[in-house]
C-alpha cells in the first residue's frame, strides 16, 4: 500500500485545499469517463479517491498520521 500523501503528491503539513485541489486535478486526470478501458487509470483514480477520503477526513487523517 502506496502512503497518500505520496498519491495525492502533496506533503504531510498541506493544507486541507492543497489536499483537495491535488485530488481533483489526479481525478480529472484519470476519470473512468475519460480512459475508458483502462485499467491503470482506474486504479490511479481509485487509489487518489480512497486516500482523498482519508486525508480530507480529520479524524481519519490524524489516525492515518499516528501509524
Amino acid at each position: 500500500m502506496r502512503d497518500f500523501y505520496d498519491i495525492l503528491g502533496v506533503e504531510k503539513d498541506s493544507l486541507k485545499s492543497d489536499i483537495k485541489r491535488a485530488y481533483r486535478r489526479i481525478a480529472m486526470k484519470y476519470h473512468p469517463d475519460k480512459n475508458p478501458e483502462n485499467k491503470d487509470a482506474e486504479k490511479k483514480f481509485k487509489e487518489a479517491a480512497e486516500a482523498y477520503s482519508v486525508l480530507s477526513d480529520d479524524n481519519k487523517k490524524a489516525q492515518y498520521d499516528r501509524f
